[in-house]
């Protein structure tokens, strides 16, 4: 290779972006180990280990067409007694043995606008209730999205503004392959000629419109119908001008010609390994580390793990139940052979949805208000695809561990974040994203790391407490997206009728708690408009004198802001009175996620991340203990989850005043954000096990408890994250009010004899503890088990903010 083209390959190893005068140039070179070598290492540099995939169906709605390309065999004239277009039940047969097989993509392909070429196209139409091929695509589109839950992705063709806006409304995400820039190939002779939805020009036209409609497009070249490797990268450089533009090629194809008999081309070489090799590195290089560039797997089956080696990070769609009708000679590879192929080339393969992750986690821009709803269901907090039906507290069983692949290069690359974390160095926010991106035997690698952690900290003691929880009222004024358990005027999902606990009830359900074993009672309410700062001393006081060797762990940093500010007292100064009047520790809630780009949408109007804070150090400045908390998996990301740990860390590096971190996976069924259908549905049961393996490496050794969660997790769910860096099973409850608002299903109550009965079933040694972690006494242990049943609660109705029945 010259000087010239090493300059040139340098330069974009480096990151810069191929000048159009450089990346021309490279039409000339062939040393094809430069060019793959460098695009290789900008792949990963953009997409790490992972190569990607949607599991689809395919849905010719029609296969006529006003275009004679002469190398396809997909389109064709009407043929007697055969329907121009796919019935609404053929359509949705095809989607629901889609949705039964586990796919997620509805890919309607289709000739372009037919009827402007058969009569036979419009008569059907006009039978069917249409003017034009693109309103029964709409209406497809539609019915299959209702009746399916598939994610439709169109391929329809030229189209206007008008066009794309509309198929914006029934689709994740549209698509037409460029092809080829040169006009060229549309002259008499060429393969084009004759199609005239094919000049580049036309096509480029669509693309645009596409981009100023900000609909999520696929397009692409096709190589080996004529065009010369000039064209080719004249074609990905117009293509890349449209995406600087405006951003919205969300991934470039580079096919091969296939020759097909029957065809006026049927006798033309195909393009071989070597070329199309060569356009994916091209292809790379031109658009650099962040576009996904896709390969289709089935076109050259025997060159799977070459084709990663150019440079691609995606196989495109691949469906278990449908052929590709474009190339019907090359069927499918197996998803389990197409993994195994891409873990030899050491790379994960993972599902992702039609719309790709960068897009479906910016909705407001790139979705349809209608579209945002199905497809954030479907994510985890990477933007890929959800593989289970698991969700928290939904009480579905978790899911069976999937065939994994060995990728000792995936897991190798983490081995340097856990031995920092392990040594109790502080990581990064990349270090901490890339630990909670593990998936296969990686995801494996992290929870053992951290439950080998855990045993050297923690022994193989699981601990829990015996508690009461009291959430004295429901009335709030604060409207969190997230919360389905406060009522009031403002509340958005009114569920049962508003209380505000008499403190008598209070003091009876202390009592109570306290015949039962109890050594702690975790008291946490809404913030109601008539509370003040003297309400929360008020209760202290009456628990106090009653049960003076009562744990009080009680009030959020909400509740502690909101006092503080209503007695205009200093936050130390409220804090100690209520220490002097028997609060013993605070309780890490209201936290959700610590950073302010998540809480501006999911709880707006309550404290900031740098006031939750300053809650829990002033709390531990006046010597009060206090957990920590984060709600995750609704519209946050990891380095959202990333961000929340290490603010959590540096505060502990400063007081050392938390005693546990509790992760508390998003409970979505009733949860205002997601009935509105603005967040996803909870974390994945991968990423719920990782939140607690993470946070014992990355919260290592300045926190030394993790707790994780049964009535969010149940007991399966627990049990794993126990063997993934938890040693503590949280609290008994008897009463749990706030996630059952929120959809959980996973009982109020886990008396001690569940609790070690779970603990004993993973070969680990229950303790009873109390709140600050030390043993629980003789009496207070004998006390909890064999307890008589809770009488009923009394929630004494609320004489403010209660509706009437005709509200």
């Amino acid at each position: 290779m010259t000087d010239f083209f090493t300059t040139i390959l340098d330069r974009a190893a480096s990151g810069d972006r191929l000048s159009e005068a450089d990346a021309l140039a490279l039409a000339e070179c062939d040393d094809l180990a430069a060019l793959t070598d460098v695009a290789a290492a900008l792949r990963d540099k953009g997409h790490g280990g992972l190569i990607t995939y949607s599991r689809k169906v395919f849905i010719p709605l029609t296969q006529l067409c006003r275009d004679v390309c002469h190398y396809c065999t997909f389109a064709h004239p009407p043929r007697r007694g055969e329907r121009a277009f796919l019935t609404r039940d053929e359509v949705l047969d095809i989607s629901r043995a889609g949705a039964k097989a586990g796919c997620h993509e509805a890919l309607f392909t289709l000739g372009d606008k037919p009827e402007l070429r058969y009569r036979a196209a419009r008569d059907e139409l006009a039978a069917l209730g249409h003017e034009t091929t693109l309103s029964y695509l709409a209406e497809m589109a539609k019915a299959v999205l209702k009746e399916t839950g598939l994610l439709p992705h169109l391929n329809p063709g030229l189209l206007t503004r008008s066009d794309l806006e509309a198929l914006r409304k029934v689709s994740v995400s549209q698509g037409i392959m460029l092809e080829s820039a040169s006009e060229r190939l549309s002259q008499r002779g060429g393969p084009h000629f004759g199609s005239p939805d094919k000049h580049p020009a036309r096509r480029l036209a669509t693309i645009a419109a596409a981009g100023e409609a900000a609909v999520p497009f696929t397009s692409g070249i096709l190589i080996g119908i004529g065009e010369t490797r000039r064209e080719r990268i004249e074609a990905l450089l117009a293509l890349r001008d449209l995406h600087e533009r405006h951003g919205h090629i969300q991934e470039i194809i580079v096919q091969n010609f296939r020759a097909k008999p029957g065809t006026k081309m049927a006798e033309a070489p195909d393009p071989d390994e070597a070329d199309h090799l060569w356009t994916i590195a091209l292809a790379r290089l031109v658009f650099g580390p962040a576009m996904n560039i896709q390969a289709p797997p089935n076109l050259m089956p025997d060159a799977l793990e070459a084709m990663i080696g150019a440079g691609i990070n995606d196989w495109g769609g691949v469906s278990p139940v449908t052929p590709d009708h474009v190339n019907p000679e090359a069927p499918w590879p197996e998803l389990d052979l197409l993994a195994e192929r891409t873990a030899g080339a050491g790379k994960l393969l993972v599902e992702r949805l039609a719309i790709y992750p960068d897009y479906v986690c910016a909705p407001a821009r790139w979705l349809d208000p209608a579209l945002r709803a199905p497809a954030l269901r479907l994510v985890d907090g990477q933007g890929l695809g959800r593989t289970d039906r698991w969700t928290p507290g939904a009480g579905v069983e978790t899911p069976a561990r999937g065939r994994r692949f060995a990728n000792p290069a995936l897991t190798a690359a983490i081995e340097p974040i856990i031995a920092r974390a392990v040594a109790g160095e502080t990581l990064g926010e990349r270090d901490i994203v890339t630990l909670f991106e593990a998936r296969g035997d990686a995801f494996d690698r992290v929870c053992e790391a951290a439950d080998a952690l855990r045993r050297e900290v923690n022994g193989d003691a699981v601990s829990y407490v015996v508690t009461r929880n009291i959430n004295y009222t429901n009335i709030c004024y604060f409207r969190c997206q997230f919360c389905a358990f406060s009522k009031g005027k403002l509340s958005e999902n009114l569920r049962g009728r508003p209380y505000d606990l008499d403190w008598s009830e209070i003091v009876r359900r202390c009592e109570e708690a306290w015949d039962r074993g109890g050594t702690e009672v975790c008291l946490q309410g809404g913030i109601h408009p008539e509370y003040t700062g003297a309400t929360y001393l008020g209760i202290c006081r009456t628990i106090k004198k009653a049960l003076p060797d009562m744990h009080i762990h009680a009030f959020s940093p909400l509740e502690i802001w909101q006092g503080a500010k209503t007695l205009g007292r200093t936050l130390p100064d409220f804090l100690a009175e209520l220490k002097e009047v028997g609060l013993s520790s605070l309780p890490g809630t209201a936290a959700e996620i610590l950073d302010d780009e998540v809480r501006a949408i999911i709880c707006p109007d309550k404290i900031k991340t740098d006031e939750w804070l300053q809650v829990m150090e002033a709390a531990h400045t006046v010597g009060l203990r206090a957990t920590v908390t984060i709600m995750f998996g609704h519209v946050d990301r990891y380095e959202h989850w990333a961000r929340h740990l290490l603010r959590v860390r540096a505060l502990q590096a400063r007081t050392g005043g938390f005693t546990e971190f509790v992760p508390l996976p998003f409970v979505p069924m009733e949860a205002p954000m997601y009935l509105k259908g603005t967040a996803r549905l909870g974390p994945t049961y991968r990423e719920a096990v990782l939140m607690h393996a993470v946070a014992r490496l990355a919260l290592h050794p300045l926190i030394p408890n993790i707790q994780t969660s049964w009535v969010k997790l149940g007991a399966d769910g627990a049990a794993a994250c126990l063997n993934a860096g938890c040693n503590d099973l949280g609290g008994t409850l008897m009463n749990e009010s706030i996630s059952r608002a929120a959809g959980a299903s996973f009982g109020q109550e886990m008396p001690p004899e569940a609790m070690e009965e779970l603990i004993r079933s993973i070969g680990r040694t229950p303790r009873q503890r109390v709140t600050l972690y030390g043993d629980a006494s003789a009496e207070r242990r004998a006390a909890s088990f064999g307890a008589a049943p809770l009488l009923d609660p009394i929630n004494t109705p609320a004489r403010k903010y209660e509706r009437s029945a005709a509200e």
